[in-house]
């Protein structure tokens, strides 16, 4: 019994080696989940993008914002004049909070009845919960600060009546309740359909090569772009069908608010539904074996769903940790699902994701016909 279990044990390890792609995809997938999970998990969110509205333009201001700086939780990448100009470029995705400082702010403070108005992007749980968080220390600590300084020039002592309040009205755009169900569900929808594309398209072609069945394909006069384009059809309908479903379920089961333009929503999501077949055909394409599909295709999802902006906002990741998210559709589809199913945006909006997009599925669709055609050679 021993020398029969010997045998088989040295047969499957004599397969494992014969089979030199999948071994080291199986060896290095711990690796690169090793390396991704230490940088793309990141609950503590700092350097938040933020817009400002200073109205107040003075020192007392300035000293404000430095303070808000310095925290390490704030960067201030862009300006404006007024909340309607905060609110687009949140909108936008430029910044995912904004402060709007009124005018006469240092008299206010002196007065002890300064406020400062910080919007949140409500589409971000994480943005959200940090920035909701300490928004209001961070300006706490700073007035104390000021009332300090001047207290000690004067030479007077410290007492709680002389600390004053500076109110941090912290406003979460999009999501004011901040429920769960409406940061998740805009995301979900971009995630299960990269995850349905993905699984209904990375075994197409390698199944027909393992079948035997590609040879009487290719006796036909269809051409590799043509062969690709009718393997994907059945699965966009398929694709679309559940995403409607999904949105469904979400909007009047759960009571997830759909704020935008549904029909411009389901347009886009064709394009991205699109983008998913394509990287699951290339996927197909390359591998060699149904296994290996497999291994690629959740591979594909693992990091796809940690690098794309689903979970964890991008802005916290390293550039290159950034730039490896930058080869999964589910990037390109997250800032679209959000910004319109949560905030209401329109296609000026979101074009720029949307041309990526574009640009993506031109590109895999490309690669996946010249690897199909390396296969057939």
């Amino acid at each position: 019994m021993v020398q029969r279990i010997l045998a088989i044990i040295q047969k499957e390890f004599q397969q494992v080696l014969r089979d030199r792609t999948t071994l080291i995809i199986m060896l290095s997938m711990p690796l690169l989940q090793l390396i991704l999970f230490g940088y793309a998990i990141n609950t503590n969110v700092r350097h938040i993008p933020t817009v400002v509205a200073d109205q107040s333009m003075d020192h007392a201001s300035q000293s404000y914002l430095d303070a808000m700086v310095n925290s390490g939780y704030f960067d201030v990448v862009a300006t404006a004049q007024d909340q309607n100009g905060v609110i687009h470029a949140i909108d936008a995705g430029t910044a995912r909070a904004g402060i709007i400082i009124p005018p006469n702010f240092a008299e206010d403070v002196q007065r002890s009845n300064a406020n400062v108005l910080v919007l949140v992007d409500g589409s971000d749980f994480f943005t959200s919960q940090s920035a909701n968080a300490f928004a209001s220390i961070i300006g706490q600590e700073y007035a104390i600060n000021v009332v300090t300084q001047e207290v000690n020039k004067a030479g007077a002592a410290v007492t709680q009546t002389t600390l004053p309040a500076l109110d941090a009205i912290v406003r979460v755009l999009y999501n004011p309740d901040m429920k769960d169900l409406w940061f998740i569900i805009p995301g979900m929808v971009a995630m299960l359909l990269q995850t349905q594309t993905l699984v209904l398209t990375a075994a197409a072609v390698v199944r027909e090569r393992e079948n035997g069945t590609i040879e009487q394909i290719l006796v036909t006069p269809i051409r590799p772009i043509e062969l690709m384009i009718g393997k994907i059809v059945p699965y966009i309908v398929i694709a679309m069908l559940n995403m409607f479903t999904i949105i469904g379920i979400g909007v009047f089961w759960f009571g997830v608010p759909f704020q935008g333009n549904f029909l411009l929503y389901t347009l886009l999501a064709f394009f991205y539904i699109f983008s998913g077949l394509g990287l699951g055909l290339l996927i197909s394409s390359v591998s060699q074996n149904q296994r290996q599909s497999q291994q690629l295709m959740m591979l594909v999802m693992m990091v796809s769903l940690l690098l794309g902006g689903f979970i964890f906002p991008r802005y916290t990741m390293p550039p290159v940790i950034r730039a490896i998210g930058n080869l999964f559709p589910l990037t390109y589809f997250i800032p679209i699902s959000r910004g319109i199913f949560t905030k209401g945006v329109g296609y000026s909006v979101v074009s720029g994701s949307v041309l990526a997009l574009v640009v993506y599925i031109a590109v895999v669709m490309t690669l996946a016909v010249i690897a199909f055609r390396n296969r057939l050679d």
